[in-house]
């Protein structure tokens, strides 16, 4: 069954296509992975979907809904979360207090019984803090609960926002690019983990990614583009050896 569904989605900037005509669904409990080069309109295709664009054409639907024209910030309430190609965290903030903001889509009190902190504020906060503590398990991250994110190495912080966006228990997870900047044994922990985010929580996963070794390992089915369009969709295998795909990576010459 179909988590999502993208049906001819364009966005042209002045005369530059950076999106043209790109179509594809995302199964539920699945890893979909959209590679290309560079510039390739990717990481536009995730701003489309998480609605800090507005498509020049088609239409974005998740979980049966219309999301083509909603507004960024109703994008988590239904239960979509994602990372950034650069960590967006806040960097004078403990990582508690970075996951803690993950859970607002989930918090039901209003502003009178924050003010009062009465009981059921205090069970609220105990029920995000145990769902804080799950991600935490989850990913290792037991020795940097309460240290400041500023300090924490690079590959760290890229671990803290996949768990901060794990907070949100969305039912669809948008990864752009979790493997940038990460060594080789940091790449292959982020591969485990997102298998574990498919199979252990039964999350659906978008990913755009270029390390090809991740793609090939977590991925269920790929997608690439190349200057905002389609080239080829299949298994991770068929993708790589399609001659458009080989082309675009490779250059006509080399292919």
């Amino acid at each position: 069954m179909s988590l999502l569904s993208v049906e001819g989605i364009s966005i042209h900037f002045g005369g530059l296509k950076a999106v043209d005509d790109v179509s594809f669904e995302v199964r539920e409990g699945e890893v979909f992975t959209i590679v290309g080069p560079n510039g390739a309109g990717k990481s536009t295709i995730f701003n489309l979907i998480s609605r800090f664009y507005d498509p020049s054409a088609g239409a974005i639907r998740f979980d049966g809904r219309d999301i083509t024209r909603l507004k960024a910030e109703d994008i988590a309430p239904l239960g979509i979360a994602r990372t950034f190609q650069n960590i967006e965290l806040f960097d004078h903030s403990t990582v508690l207090q970075n996951l803690l903001v993950g859970r607002h889509r989930h918090r039901r009190s209003n502003f009178v019984a924050n003010a009062f902190f009465l009981p059921s504020v205090r069970r609220e906060e105990v029920e995000h803090r145990e769902a804080i503590e799950k991600v935490i398990d989850f990913l290792d991250l037991q020795p940097y609960r309460n240290k400041m994110i500023a300090g924490l190495p690079y590959g760290v912080r890229k671990v803290v926002e996949l768990a901060r966006s794990l907070a949100c228990e969305p039912k669809l997870l948008l990864l752009d690019e979790p493997a940038s900047g990460l060594s080789v044994e940091e790449t292959q922990d982020m591969a485990f983990w997102i298998e574990d985010i498919q199979k252990d929580m039964g999350v659906s996963v978008l990913m755009v990614e270029h390390d090809m070794s991740l793609v090939a390992q977590v991925s269920d089915r790929v997608l690439a583009i190349d200057h905002g369009a389609m080239l080829a969709t299949g298994t991770p295998a068929e993708v790589q050896n399609d001659p458009l795909v080989i082309e675009a990576y490779l250059g006509r010459e080399e292919a």
